[in-house]
């Protein structure tokens, strides 16, 4: 499996983005599919995930402001980005898990099995 994002950029607070996670391989469409970020000097967090049919998970520092959504037939897992903080400046990172996780497990960086090279997103403010 291959994971290669894209769609970062430069903007201003309040403005959006929407950041790309294309998938290769077979596993795409029952997969757990998730992002994360760091910013410099952070830990790796979790911002949300999407279950291969129904449930998303947010962190609460994006909730209501960012959106996961997939399309099973692309292999494709994307993150709108609206109302955006300076705070929210770091380097995305997709990532996939093969099998479920427990909802409550999302945040562990260390379960997910797959994950994108990053593509750093960069609010001013």
């Amino acid at each position: 499996v291959q994971l290669q994002a894209s769609g970062g950029g430069l903007v201003q607070a309040g403005g959006s983005l929407r950041v790309s996670c294309a998938a290769s391989g077979r596993t795409f469409s029952r997969a757990d599919m998730g992002w994360f970020r760091q910013a410099p000097g952070k830990e790796r967090e979790f911002v949300a995930a999407r279950r291969s049919v129904g449930m998303s998970y947010y962190a609460a520092s994006v909730k209501g402001r960012f959106t996961i959504s997939r399309d099973n037939a692309k292999h494709t897992v994307y993150l709108q980005m609206n109302n955006l903080k300076p705070e929210d400046t770091a380097v995305y990172y997709c990532a996939l898990r093969v099998s479920p996780l427990a909802s409550g497990s999302f945040g562990y960086a260390n379960l997910w099995d797959y994950w994108g090279q990053g593509t750093q997103v960069t609010v001013s403010s």
